[in-house]
């Protein structure tokens, strides 16, 4: 049989519309012509039918289709009918979330009345959810006079097979459940040993064919390091985003940097070369959706440890710094329907806003240009406060001063003197503070399993000794080594620099508005400003600061 290009059979109006997919599935024209497949098919809806073929895996190669689909037409050429269609995708039969364009024309084609017959090579390969879907179908096929046939099953739905459709159903849905579990315990197990689990590779890093790890990618990793750099010094992702755009320098697949592709970057525990133990969307109804909350923590070991998958841009430490410096800058979003949506909150510029008082209402100073200046005579106007004022550079110099002194004047068994400590380590070193809660947390699930197995043992009686006593060993060795762990980052800091006036003034110089904000909050509540005695008045603004120290009451 001669070739016959489209050019020619739409001159012709001859072309079936399913003549691409049926070529890419591999089939020749001739093959095509001999199973009936070539010509449109035409005639009264009764005598033509649509076929639904599916490729749930890659392993299904297109051999096996092209016989699902000779198989399609000798049952429908044993019936008398035309295949008037052939729909073919690659979708999960199973999941809710996961839509199927040509399963939904393919039923559509019959409720329509193009076809009356709709076929499937086997009742799984036609839909994983049960009876739920099935039997919904039917129902509708039911009330126009249709069908649906499973061909290699040897059932027909107007031949009273609906029950072993049913039946059949579910057991698909059933094995749909074993696969995923399967799935999942596979994912699950190898992430536990640190092989990458797929999915997009974060910028600056790729995953060799075959290796299962994280490694640095040499076109991208320069530019990912200098992104990293650039947050850990404090620069915003908006305006490291307008710098490599200057530059021309694009992302991955060639456009703009945005602010947010930034902060998406920086979130994820995978730029540090860590499995990223995510937490998955889900609908109104609690079923889960093919969507991912960004971010996310590391997956930890059993050890407490984040699990690595290999090389990253960042290191553990440097992406927990990373994300205070981001989290601190901004604010869960209201009515998201996202959990871990969060908007920006501008960089503090000043040292006092928030913690300076006015002295007629009590509510906020904030910034107002050279000023500090009520909120609510700003916000809300002279009936709700007539407002105070005072320069920020003599408040800013007066409180640095009265910080020293308090420090200084307290004993090194004071609390106020440890709480600042606590604060300040947990600002300068955060991994150190995010690694204690993550040790704190183990610790807490090895107890957890400790008291379980015990009880098993002893209560249950559904365990040997001898595998008792060896869960015991791993479970008091693994507990043992997380006391360690715990005891050496709770060990207390070097007190002593609080007690040199030297040091004391050093630390507040050397740190800028986040440090000294950080200082101020771990020694006092609040600090407020007490009314000036009228226009002029040339009362020393220190006497004119009343704050509110933790130890007060020492």
């Amino acid at each position: 049989m001669a070739y016959r290009s489209n050019t020619d059979l739409t001159w012709e109006n001859r072309v079936r519309d399913d003549l691409p997919t049926l070529r890419a599935l591999g089939f020749t024209d001739d093959e095509l012509s001999a199973l009936g497949l070539w010509e449109p098919a035409t005639g009264d809806p009764a005598s033509l039918a649509d076929a639904y073929i599916r490729r749930s895996k890659r392993s299904d190669d297109l051999a096996t289709l092209r016989a699902h689909v000779r198989d399609v037409v000798r049952a429908a050429k044993s019936d008398g009918v035309a295949i008037r269609h052939v729909h073919f995708e690659q979708r999960s039969a199973s999941k809710a979330h996961v839509r199927r364009e040509q399963f939904d024309n393919a039923v559509s084609a019959v409720l329509d009345g193009k076809s009356r017959t709709l076929y499937v090579w086997k009742t799984d390969r036609l839909s994983r959810r049960g009876m739920g879907q099935v039997g919904l179908m039917l129902d509708d096929f039911e009330k126009r006079g249709a069908r649906l046939v499973s061909v290699t099953e040897g059932l027909d739905s107007s031949r009273g097979s609906r029950m072993v459709f049913a039946i059949l159903s579910e057991r698909a849905r059933e094995e749909a459940r074993d696969i995923a579990m399967r799935t999942k315990t596979g994912g699950d197990a190898h992430k536990a040993e640190g092989r990458w689990p797929g999915g997009v590779v974060p910028f600056g890093l790729c995953c060799p064919k075959g290796s299962g790890k994280l490694e640095h990618d040499p076109a991208e990793y320069t530019i990912a390091r200098r992104i990293a750099e650039s947050l850990l010094d404090g620069q915003t992702p908006a305006a490291i985003a307008n710098e490599l755009n200057a530059e021309r320098v694009p992302t991955r697949r060639g456009k703009q940097w945005r602010a947010q592709t930034v902060i998406h970057l920086a979130q994820s525990p995978s730029w540090a070369g860590l499995i990223p133990d995510r937490e998955r969307a889900r609908d109104d109804f609690g079923q889960p959706l093919d969507k991912w909350h960004r971010g996310g923590d590391p997956l930890m070991g059993p050890d407490g440890h984040p699990v690595s998958a290999g090389q990253g841009v960042v290191t553990y430490a440097e992406w927990v710094r990373i994300g205070e410096a981001i989290s601190g800058r901004s604010r869960a979003a209201s009515g998201s329907s996202v959990g871990d949506r969060r908007r920006g909150v501008r960089k503090a510029a000043t040292i006092l806003t928030g913690i300076l008082r006015c002295p007629h209402c009590g509510g906020p100073m904030g910034n107002g240009g050279r000023n500090y200046r009520c909120l609510a005579r700003i916000n809300q106007g002279e009936t709700v406060c007539k407002g105070a004022a005072t320069l920020r550079e003599r408040a800013d110099e007066a409180i640095a001063i009265m910080w020293i002194n308090h420090i200084l004047s307290l004993s090194p068994d004071s609390p106020t003197i440890h709480a600042i400590a606590r604060r300040w380590l947990s600002y300068q070193d955060p991994a150190q503070e995010a690694r204690k809660h993550a040790v704190t947390a183990a610790l807490d699930s090895a107890a957890s399993r400790e008291l379980r197995l015990q009880k098993e043992f002893f209560i249950g009686g559904g365990m040997s000794e001898d595998v008792f006593t060896a869960l015991r060993a791993e479970l008091s060795a693994q507990i043992a080594g997380l006391k360690a762990e715990l005891a050496e980052l709770s060990q207390g800091a070097d007190l002593s620099p609080l007690s040199d006036p030297e040091a004391v003034i050093d630390l507040w110089n050397a740190e800028g508005i986040d440090g000294q904000r950080v200082l101020l909050r771990a020694a006092m509540r609040s600090v407020a400003l007490m009314p000036s005695a009228g226009k002029g008045d040339r009362t020393p603004i220190l006497e004119r600061l009343e704050p509110d120290w933790y130890d007060a009451g020492e």
